[in-house]
């Protein structure tokens, strides 16, 4: 009996059914328990390809990219016309459609607003302004730009 203990080959050695040598560069990203994953991306892209894509990655890149390969070649997988994108084009929609609720929502929100305003209308500022001030300071522009001499509204319309 050796002394070495036995590692099982990575998904994609067993898949292609050749021996998993220890710098096997599908092994870090393949593992044994996760035989699926590398037989959808075999199928979709091909173990050369992924194995050449691999080799020309800088080593901290490697882990997105598989990432990104199961995904695509798993919604290929399912969905054989569209893959990802028919995945990407309702995650869209679905946005789409929430923004829309969202602005409704908004909007009974101002509706609501707006109404419980005018029943119940802010309390006047203190130092006597309210509403005497605000109807003067109409009052004033519009004398102003309707008699230059300055003078008050004599209730004719010039």
């Amino acid at each position: 009996m050796s002394s070495s203990s036995y590692t099982p080959p990575c998904a994609a050695c067993k898949f292609l059914r050749r021996k998993c040598v220890p710098g096997c560069i599908f092994a870090p990203y393949f593992p044994p328990e996760e035989p699926h994953k590398f037989a959808n991306v075999h199928k979709i892209f091909g173990a050369s390809n992924v194995a050449k894509l691999l080799n020309e990655l800088p080593s901290h890149q490697r882990d997105d990219a598989v990432g990104s390969l199961a995904y695509e070649a798993e919604a290929r997988v399912r969905d054989p016309v569209y893959g990802c994108v028919g995945a990407i084009t309702f995650l869209h929609r679905q946005i789409e459609r929430l923004q829309r609720e969202l602005d409704a929502a908004n909007d009974l929100i101002r509706l609501a607003c707006a109404a419980a305003a005018d029943l119940n209308p802010p309390p006047p500022a203190a130092g006597g302004g309210g509403v005497g001030t605000y109807q003067g300071t109409f009052g004033d522009l519009y004398n102003h730009h309707n008699n230059p001499s300055g003078g008050g509204f004599d209730g004719r319309y010039n």
